[in-house]
């Protein structure tokens, strides 16, 4: 018998699964937007949506690879992956004592005013799991009770119990938690980024710190971020400003560019509910626009930087906090979108 794997090449199967990759988001790609909806009322937050909703394709891909036939509904598919994440998640030692943290913020639902979305209710964080997972299929989607228990992998009657001791449980939502200050090292790297000081950007972060692209890549210590990250950050725009001759601009599809400008981006510090978040404002022709925003988690000691994720390819969690922040927003479409 051959040993296929001493003849295999790394190089050759990255190909390969990239292929597959992009072959299953000409599929699944398109529910993207009702699938962040839904992982955005599980986790009452639109950061936790989107890591989420990053897992859930994810591990679908992985998933649907030793399928002997392919999902009926892939909406339907989509949810049950999401489902079963997020309760095996939520049922882990301690977590309800993250989720009791969160009980102060209200869920958003895209598409709609916050006065009118808090006015509405929302699912406390009180409800067990599969009790809040039935009533958002059931209220927010519409889904039949058969429908649910295939994606809670229960039954019809389970189904039910869960929706009234679930619909038993709702309750007004409370009122904002306090904002908190902006860290010092918040502003020394909002004042550096705009200085376009890469040296001193580059000595704010710790040097094993993690930096992410969200949905696209990440990276780790801060010398690699000044010759990636961090450079992309800052004059990305140039780049977009300039399709290339495949119609892209830096790598994105040229109709997401919409007009944007060479000229650096700015960075700004805005309070966003119960953290300070970092938005960055691009030039346009018809004016600026915030297109990615970015969360910092300061050392220890709070004068350097441990982590730093910047939201670009992510077009929902940047529509839902801009439009709550009430800034002018565009898209960038995703990583994925990129490089299909």
């Amino acid at each position: 018998m051959t040993n296929r794997s001493a003849d295999a090449n790394p190089t050759e199967l990255s190909a390969e699964v990239g292929q597959t990759w992009r072959h299953f988001l000409q599929v699944y790609e398109p529910l993207r937007p009702v699938l962040y909806r839904f992982c955005r009322y599980l986790t009452r937050s639109p950061w936790d949506a989107e890591d989420l909703v990053q897992d859930v394709l994810a591990r679908a891909f992985a998933t649907l690879g030793g399928m002997l036939d392919p999902p009926r509904d892939p909406r339907a598919w989509l949810f049950r992956v999401a489902s079963n994440l997020w309760i095996d998640r939520a049922r882990r030692p301690g977590a309800q004592a993250i989720h009791a943290s969160d009980a102060t913020e209200p869920v958003a639902a895209v598409g709609h005013t916050r006065d009118t979305r808090e006015a509405a209710g929302t699912l406390l964080v009180q409800l067990a799991p599969q009790e809040r997972a039935a009533v958002v299929l059931k209220d927010a989607f519409d889904l039949g009770v058969d429908e649910l228990a295939e994606i809670l992998s229960t039954t019809p009657g389970a189904v039910k119990a869960a929706l009234h001791r679930g619909r038993g449980k709702l309750a007004a939502p409370a009122q904002d938690v306090d904002r908190v200050p902006a860290s010092g090292v918040l502003d020394t790297f909002c004042a550096a980024f705009n200085a376009r000081d890469l040296d001193r950007l580059t000595a704010l972060l710790l040097d094993h710190a993690a930096v992410e692209v969200v949905g696209a890549s990440t990276i780790h210590g801060a010398d690699r971020a000044r010759t990636t990250v961090l450079p992309g950050m800052m004059f990305g725009s140039r780049r977009m400003a300039a399709p290339s001759e495949g119609g892209t601009c830096d790598g994105i599809d040229a109709r997401f560019c919409q007009g944007v400008l060479p000229e650096p981006a700015r960075l700004e510090p805005c309070a966003h509910r119960s953290e300070i978040v970092l938005v960055s404002w691009y030039a346009h022709r018809d004016g600026a626009f915030v297109r990615a925003i970015t969360r910092v988690e300061p050392s220890v000691d709070g004068d350097r930087i441990a982590r730093l994720r910047n939201y670009f390819f992510t077009p929902e969690p940047i529509a839902e906090v801009c439009g709550e922040l009430d800034l002018p927003c565009r898209s960038n479409g995703t990583f994925r979108a990129r490089t299909a």
